[in-house]
């Protein structure tokens, strides 16, 4: 069977060379040597490891449940991070593994898998300094010799984690892939070996090995098909398949696609971002969204991708209806986990996105998630409003991805900034983008100032020659009419439309205007209030009058 990961060294997690195979043969001597083993060991494994490592251990030999990984996960981060993984790997390959059946060294081979991803995500996430070089292939291993147990096993393979879990195992996949295409174009820092070594592993996080393994996951799961069915009304079940039954193979195959969607937008190709989620249906809650950082990811780059395709209205939506989830469940997260953190990044880089969005593209959203963004982003509207191409470029540069080159450096000529270059293509993009809008500001604010003018007068109050302003006034029509979703499952389909509060025509050489903008209608506001404070009188007056009683006594003790 084909390996999903296109390495050239088969790695096996037990060839690390030991002592343990220097037995004597002698019974008593071979006693004394185990117990001099076991005190040596133990007294440099730390007792939250030995007892965080029993307690998983056994958990995944029997039932993997959630809350044991949110919690036992982040308090051995804290604790053990600097322990070494060979040492743990020892104590089970020298104690037990010569005593154990089959199936139980299956259990252990898997256990150490789990165990080494578990550990090598909270280097990346805690040592400063970040991974050593061999600590990033050793963990590249890791993540081939997980993939190949669930991809090129016989049937479904008997794993069951919980979905928190496989979201973060595809997350860090992509993060550790996208960490190292930015560790290999710095080179000023390294030595000679290093570099030599990068240069004849190529295949080592190779682009080509991460979409392999996400593409290898969606198909194996047969998610798409199963999405398609699912939100057409079917039984997503009956076109499942072997594999797509088990929760392992369905869930993987739906956080691959919102990974290759990530992936995508990291190289810059949008269109084929928001493609690879032609099946999930974004505007609808679902059974597979129960994880939220994963529809905190999703909204995120798609929103972006938006952003980038010109979809501004879309944009703005996507941007409004997460922020307002993040609001809303901000106090589910625990403040004192790296995912708080990670939220709240987003978060702020997704208030960022609005701004951009809203400035280049002006329409109503809701009023608390406006609010918040005038607090935090008020100053810097105001200057992107009048032209500020610096703000801009700032905003631009905080809440963007961060942008990789898929194409292996030339070691022998490295330039300084290579690893920018991806970023600085994407910037001068989205640069060139706003100064095409650089004057539609300053024109929308003249516009709503009149209904006719001749279109001379109004190229003189902006010191343009009346061809000049013809040409801008033709900008502002362009650059205001989008693709936007109106209805369907793809994300890529849309209507053209405008949202603009102003509209106009030419006739000869006047300029009539029309304001679009609809007044808002408090009145229905106060009619939907005064009718839910009757159907609540209506249900109070239907209570018994003792449970009445009872709740009010209950609110005075209180």
């Amino acid at each position: 069977q084909m390996s999903v990961c296109s390495v050239s060294f088969q790695y096996d997690p037990y060839t690390y060379p030991n002592d343990y195979d220097l037995h004597t043969g002698d019974p008593k001597a071979d006693l004394a040597y185990e117990r001099q083993y076991e005190q040596q060991t133990y007294h440099v494994i730390p007792e939250v490891i030995k007892n965080f490592l029993q307690y998983f251990h056994k958990t995944i030999s029997d039932l993997i449940d959630q809350k044991v990984y949110e919690l036992q996960s982040n308090r051995v981060s804290s604790e053990s991070i600097e322990q070494k993984i060979y040492e743990i790997q020892d104590v089970y390959e020298n104690r037990y593994h010569s005593t154990l059946s089959v199936d139980m060294r299956f259990v252990y081979a898997v256990f150490l898998i789990l165990y080494k991803e578990l550990y090598y995500r909270h280097i990346y996430a805690k040592v400063s300094g970040g991974p050593t070089l061999d600590q990033r292939f050793e963990s590249y291993y890791n993540y081939c010799n997980l993939f190949n147990y669930i991809l090129n096993a016989d049937g479904p393979a008997p794993l069951e984690l919980p979905n928190q879990w496989l979201w973060d195992i595809i997350d860090e996949f992509i993060y550790q892939f996208q960490s190292f295409s930015q560790y290999r174009c710095k080179t000023a820092k390294k030595s000679e070996e290093e570099i030599e070594f990068l240069r004849n592993n190529p295949k080592i996080w190779n682009v080509h090995s991460v979409l392999n393994v996400l593409h290898s996951l969606v198909d194996k799961s047969n998610i798409n098909r199963q999405l398609e069915v699912y939100t057409s009304g079917g039984d997503p079940e009956s076109v499942a398949g072997e594999y797509g039954r088990h929760s392992l193979y369905k869930m993987l195959g739906y956080f691959s696609l919102v990974g290759l969607l990530r992936l995508h937008s990291l190289l810059g190709d949008y269109y084929q971002a928001i493609k690879v989620l032609e099946n999930i249906e974004l505007n609808k809650k679902s059974m597979y969204s129960r994880v939220p950082e994963c529809q905190i990811t999703t909204y995120y780059y798609v929103g972006f991708a938006y952003l980038m395709m010109r979809r501004y209205q879309d944009a703005i939506r996507v941007f409004a209806n997460i922020l307002l989830y993040i609001q809303r469940t901000r106090n589910m997260f625990q403040r004192s986990t790296y995912k708080y953190e990670m939220i709240n990044k987003q978060n702020e880089q997704m208030h960022g996105l609005l701004a951009i969005a809203l400035t280049m593209y002006p329409m109503r959203i809701d009023e608390s998630i406006h609010t918040q963004l005038r607090e935090k982003y008020g100053d810097k509207m105001l200057r992107m409003q009048k032209g500020d191409l610096q703000v801009f470029e700032e905003l631009f540069s905080f809440a963007c991805p961060k942008f990789l080159s898929p194409v292996v450096p030339n070691y022998d000529n490295v330039h300084p900034n290579y690893h920018k270059e991806p970023f600085q293509q994407q910037l001068k993009v989205f640069a060139e983008e706003v100064q095409q809008q650089a004057q539609l500001s300053t024109i929308r604010s003249f516009l709503k100032l009149y209904t006719t003018m001749p279109v001379a007068k109004l190229a003189g109050f902006l010191d343009m020659s009346e061809q000049e302003f013809r040409i801008q006034l033709l900008v502002f029509k362009h650059k205001m009419k989008n693709l936007v979703w109106t209805s369907g499952i793809s994300a890529l389909d849309g209507e053209f439309q405008s949202a603009s509060e102003v509209d106009f025509y030419i006739d000869k050489d006047m300029i009539h205007i029309a304001d679009t903008k609809v007044a808002r209608r408090y009145g229905d506001f106060f009619i939907r209030q005064i009718h839910k404070f009757e159907e609540l009188n209506r249900t109070l007056k239907k209570m018994p009058a003792s449970t009445t009683t009872a709740a009010s006594g209950t609110a005075t003790s209180r």
